[in-house]
Order: C-alpha cells, then sequence, then structure tokens
C-alpha cells in the first residue's frame, strides 16, 4: 500500500459580522460594505470554494464588545466588531451557492442547550449534504453572561467540566438513529425500524436528555468537530473531541512545541493523532513583488487603531483594560482570573514577565492588528515557502487564514499562492469527495445498533 503524501488542510476564518477578525479591516477602501446580505457571504463562499478550501469557518461571541469602559459606545463609534450576527443561518446561504467546502460554525456549550446543538447542527449536516462543522466553545465573558440572564460567567474549570458532559450528550444524541433505519417504503406502510432509532436516557451533573434526537444522519454521519483549546485544561478537552483543532502560534518553533504537546493529548484520549489536524491562524500578503507585497502589508497595518486593541483585550480575558494604566502591572490574582488561560499564557510567555503590563498585553498580543497572527508576505513563492516550511517541520497540519480585508484577501491568496502549493504537491488540486470528512481524510462514526 503506497501512502498517501502528507497535504495542507485550508480553512478561511470568516466572522458573521462588519469585518474580518481583524477590527482595522472595514476601513480598507477595497473591503466590501454589504455585510448584512447574503450575497456578500456567498461572494466569499464560492471564492473559498474556487481555492480548494476544505472549510468556511465562523468564529462567534455572544454579546458585543462593551467591557473596556463598561460601554459599547467606542466599539460601536469605530465598528470593532460589533455586528455579530447568527453565523448558523449564513452558512446556510452559503450552502446554496457550493457544493464540496465545508461550512463551520461556532456554539457555545456554556449558554445552549445540548438537544438545541444536536438538532441545528443535525439539521445543518443533512441540508449542506454532510458538509458541516461545529466549533465547539466555551464562551468568554461576563457580558455573553448578561445577555443569556446570568449573573457572572463560569469560572474556566467548570466550563470545561460541564463542556465535557455537553458533548456526551450531544454525541449520544447524534447516534440515535442507525444508518440504515429509514425504510420510505409506501406500499408497506413501513416508514422506519424502530429498533434501529434509539433513546439516549442521558442524567449527568449539568444535562439530562431522553432522546431520540428527530434527525436522521446525513451522508458524512455527523458534523466534524473543531476545537481551540490551547491552555493546559483547553488542550485536554481538545485532544478528547475536536478532529480540526485551531491554534495560534507566535512563531514556528512555538509551534512545534505545541503542536506536539496537543498530538500527545490526542493520543492520551486514546484517539489516533494522524486523525486530527492542527491549524494555527495566519494572514497572508501576496503580490506579483515581494516590495508589493510589503507595502499592502504596511498600509493594511496601519489601519489598527489603539481602541481595537484594548477593546478587543478587554472582550477576548474579561478584563475592563479602562481600569489600568499602560504600564500597570497585573496582580497573581488578577491574572488568575483572565478568562482565556492560553491567551495569558501566551503573553507571560513572550513578554518573559510573570506579570505583564497592560501595554505587555497589547505588545505581545497584537490583539486588534494583523500582528496577532503569523504573517506570511511576499511573492506567490514566497509565501508557499513560508508556508511549507512550517508544514514540513511539523508545526502544523494546515492553516486558518484569516482575512487582511474582505473579498480581497481571500482572492488574493486563490490567485496567487493555491496554484504555487499545488504545484509543489502540498495542496489538493480536488476535492476527495462531497462530504467534509471525505476531504479530511476521516472515517464516517458508527452509530448504536451498528455491527
Amino acid at each position: 500500500m503506497v501512502n498517501k503524501p502528507r497535504q495542507m488542510k485550508m480553512v478561511g476564518f470568516m466572522q458573521a459580522q462588519n469585518c474580518s477578525i481583524a477590527p482595522g479591516s472595514w476601513r480598507h477602501p477595497a473591503a466590501a460594505t454589504d455585510f448584512l446580505t447574503p450575497e456578500y457571504f456567498q461572494r466569499i463562499g464560492r471564492v473559498l470554494e474556487e481555492g480548494k478550501f476544505h472549510l468556511a469557518f465562523f468564529d462567534d461571541r455572544l454579546a458585543m464588545p462593551d467591557i473596556y469602559g463598561q460601554s459599547h459606545e467606542e466599539a460601536v463609534a469605530n465598528g470593532v466588531r460589533v455586528v455579530k450576527m447568527d453565523p448558523a443561518t449564513i452558512v446556510t446561504a452559503i450552502g446554496m451557492v457550493t457544493s464540496h467546502i465545508g461550512l463551520g460554525v461556532t456554539y457555545s456549550t456554556t449558554y445552549y442547550e445540548p438537544f438545541h446543538v444536536a438538532r441545528l447542527f443535525g439539521t445543518l449536516d443533512l441540508m449542506t449534504k454532510g458538509r458541516a462543522a461545529w466549533n465547539v466553545v466555551t464562551s468568554l465573558n461576563n457580558s455573553e453572561a448578561a445577555n443569556f440572564g446570568r449573573a457572572a460567567h463560569l469560572d474556566h474549570n467548570e466550563r470545561y467540566e460541564r463542556a465535557d458532559e455537553f458533548m456526551e450528550v450531544v454525541l449520544g444524541l447524534w447516534k440515535s438513529w442507525d444508518h440504515d433505519a429509514l425504510i420510505v417504503d409506501k406500499q408497506s406502510g413501513a416508514f422506519a425500524d424502530p429498533k434501529k432509532v434509539h433513546p439516549l436516557n442521558f442524567s449527568g451533573k449539568y444535562f439530562s436528555a431522553r432522546g431520540p434526537l428527530p434527525v436522521p444522519p446525513s451522508p458524512q454521519g455527523h458534523p466534524v468537530l473543531i476545537q481551540a483549546g490551547q491552555s493546559g485544561r483547553g488542550r485536554q478537552f481538545a485532544g478528547r473531541w475536536g478532529d480540526l483543532i485551531f491554534v495560534v502560534y507566535p512563531n514556528k518553533e512555538v509551534g512545534q512545541t505545541q503542536y506536539a504537546a496537543v498530538k500527545a493529548e490526542v493520543a492520551a484520549a486514546g484517539r489516533d493523532p494522524e486523525q486530527v489536524a492542527i491549524c494555527p491562524a495566519c494572514y497572508v500578503c501576496v503580490a506579483e513583488t515581494r516590495e508589493m507585497a510589503e507595502e499592502k502589508r504596511e498600509y493594511i497595518r496601519q489601519l489598527a487603531k489603539p481602541i481595537d486593541a484594548v477593546a478587543l483585550l478587554s472582550e477576548a480575558l474579561n478584563f475592563d483594560f479602562a481600569t489600568k494604566g499602560m504600564d500597570s502591572e497585573f496582580t497573581d490574582a488578577e491574572l488568575k482570573a483572565l478568562s482565556w488561560g492560553g491567551f495569558r499564557e501566551r503573553v507571560i510567555t513572550l513578554s518573559g514577565k510573570a506579570n505583564p503590563t497592560v501595554g505587555d498585553f497589547v505588545k505581545y498580543s497584537a490583539r486588534g492588528t494583523i500582528g496577532e497572527f503569523p504573517i506570511f508576505c511576499g511573492t506567490p513563492s514566497d509565501v508557499a515557502d513560508q508556508m511549507e516550511e512550517w508544514f514540513n517541520s511539523r508545526a502544523c497540519d494546515g492553516f486558518v487564514l484569516a482575512a487582511t480585508h474582505t473579498p480581497g484577501a481571500y482572492e488574493d491568496f486563490v490567485r496567487f499562492v493555491v496554484p504555487e502549493l499545488q504545484r509543489r504537491g502540498v495542496y489538493q488540486k480536488d476535492y476527495a469527495g462531497t462530504t467534509l470528512r471525505e476531504n479530511l481524510g476521516l472515517p464516517i462514526p458508527g452509530h448504536l445498533g451498528d455491527a
């Protein structure tokens, strides 16, 4: 048996909002402004599918950034990721104009119920003919809690304990129907075999669910699972559940170390590490010459405003950055209370300080700028070299491409970089099949009652 050459997984990092994950992207002269229409997202979906991306993935928050200064006003005035539509509706619209690209949506285990999530994603998977993926998150801050009638956000470890149980319920509900349960014989009147449709009867610490789920399985069995945990507890959760794991690495060397650590968590959970793809976020600035690409990059960097950084840091870490001066150090208690452990650890590592200042968080996180992720910049050959170096050195299994502006950043990547990666044999020239699992090389999961 000949081993198939390893190829990059490619994910388009999208937002159901007024900008890409880079809040200054809406200020770019070439950025489309029809983001409240289906055509905006369908156009991007078509571009990504033309470029043979495996997945279009939507990040999400359940509140606008309003923790900085305990107000939404600065974020709204400056367009700092304040439009947040429901991405499940948007990927349905994209699914209607595409046929192969996977469609991923973020949904919270903290503020939704397992039955609701199981039914929503089960239905989405059917309506996209087996192309759905669920990005499993535990949410981040008190603003999200307030929108769901809660006094405060759950602490870090309890969120993950609750999320583990949430996953058991959802996966159990997705196994309600055997793959051959449906009969649909009009002459005999037999619709389905009731012995092949199973109740769940789950009762746990946080959830209970009787089942069965009234949604039969899709051609891929059930949606692909995405996770982005990078803290110790989050990495353990990702290792147990994730098919695709999204990460943020400041450089290749850190990537190699953390890549190995996540793969070890996958193995510790009794799963095959080669069946789990780890993909770091990145930006790409590409043009016909290196000078033109660098000019693009510097122009885009200038689009960021100081408010972008502090508003998004406050949102991500559930801490009001307006309450401290730029040179003020975080105390041990304040650091422990920050909601995103992996983010905190990254800033501590890069700054070399046990107690970083506000300025350190702004500098080393590069939140709100395109410096938050690695930037691959240059000619198509330059960019392909940089991406291939990460890939071949086992710092990643592919990439999550964030847009410096939309749709232009995706169009540039598909036009310039994809053909070069394909020429080198590290990127697919066509889709392997019609389902996301086929295209990622993942097996179809079994169902209760299967032999």
